[in-house]
């Protein structure tokens, strides 16, 4: 009976770790597409670092223009030369990891002119890279897993019309996963409201390039409490922890590996909507290592 105890005692002992640790785990995602030094989105996915890989990005779009990608040195849009990423995205996502087009970027020529705008750039991310049909579809016949919000200029209306109209797609078979990447003032001046609707499945907030919410020298009083605030009232099903990768990745913000491991991930980690670390860019990835010696803590 003793021996019969102490194997339950074990057994039980070992589930329990196993379910603790999964509500801990995170997951990292990442930026990629603004580099062609930064290697291809095979060789991306194939590190097994990554659980998102968000390509950048879609910057032209709205207001009646013809939506255009814009992968950097990675393949000519222009020649329909990104077709070719087909395969990559399928490779991608064979192996578990959600593949993702990011609007906006700091740099482009982006908004929504209305609610039917709106409608209209859903209908058409839904039939050009998602579930839909078309016969110029940038990537060719591979699906994308959802559509990622990196708004940085143009206006804040029509947001939530988009999410709403994505997320209607989702009624059509494959999900949609819809992501955002608000700045860490809260709330976020450009998706502040689209937030609201609660449609977003992953949020990754960018901690940088905002000192009043950002880690500094170590502090994170002013990054808990912009967490807390994140997690508390966007309703998302989980909120990631934006970093850039390196030092020269942003303005401010970078948090040595040391002071992220035992002190900022442990802060943030309690929280039920934990979802990781979202990291710009794989360029700058690549010239640290920061998301292979982050990968068994976060």
């Amino acid at each position: 009976m003793a021996i019969k105890s102490a194997i339950l005692l074990a057994f039980t002992t070992s589930v329990i770790l196993v379910l603790v640790t999964g509500i801990d785990a995170g997951g990292i995602a990442i930026y990629w597409g603004q580099n062609s030094d930064e290697g291809t989105l095979a060789e991306t996915c194939a590190t097994g670092n990554y659980d998102f890989v968000n390509l950048a990005f879609l910057p032209t779009f709205g207001n009646g223009q013809t939506p255009m990608i814009n992968l950097a040195g990675h393949c000519d849009p222009y020649s329909n030369g990104c077709t070719n990423l087909s395969s990559d995205i399928k490779s991608c996502q064979a192996q578990g990891i959600k593949v993702i087009l990011s609007l906006g970027g700091g740099a482009g020529s982006y908004f929504l002119a209305s609610s039917d705008d709106a409608r209209q750039v859903a209908a058409y991310l839904w039939n050009n890279f998602l579930g839909g049909q078309s016969a110029s579809r940038p990537f060719g016949d591979a699906i994308l897993d959802g559509i990622d919000f990196d708004i940085e200029g143009g206006t804040n209306q029509h947001w939530d019309d988009l999410a709403k109209y994505l997320s209607g797609y989702s009624q059509q078979g494959k999900k949609v996963y819809l992501t955002a990447a608000p700045q860490c003032p809260f709330p976020d001046a450009w998706v502040g409201g689209a937030l609201k609707t609660g449609l977003f499945d992953y949020v990754w907030v960018q901690f940088y390039n905002n000192p009043q919410c950002q880690c500094t020298d170590g502090d994170v009083t002013n990054l808990e409490q912009a967490w807390k605030q994140w997690t508390n009232d966007v309703p998302a099903t989980k909120i990631f922890l934006g970093l850039p990768a390196s030092p020269e990745a942003a303005g401010s913000g970078f948090i040595p590996i040391s002071d992220l491991t035992s002190q900022v991930l442990p802060a943030i980690k309690g929280s039920a909507k934990y979802g990781g670390v979202m990291l710009w860019s794989k360029y700058y990835d690549d010239q640290t290592g920061y998301s292979s010696a982050i990968k068994n803590d976060v």
